[in-house]
């Protein structure tokens, strides 16, 4: 699915940092400090980037026609 815009416990803006965090997280960077540089701060926003999976290539696969 996709990333959301808001953390959806707090509701603070979070979608324009999930392409720098993926990318940084596909060239072998810690996920820690990566939050923590993006200024990630809260457990709430934190939990969000940590269990994103993003399946929409997959669910395009079924769609039916």
């Amino acid at each position: 699915m996709q990333f959301p815009v808001r953390c959806l416990t707090c509701g603070k803006v979070i979608g324009d940092k999930w392409e720098e965090y993926e990318q940084r997280v596909e060239d072998g960077e810690d996920k820690g400090e990566i939050l923590d540089d993006l200024n990630v701060e809260k457990y709430c926003c934190r939990t969000i980037f940590l269990t994103h999976v993003d399946a929409i290539d997959e669910i395009a696969e079924h769609k039916l026609t």
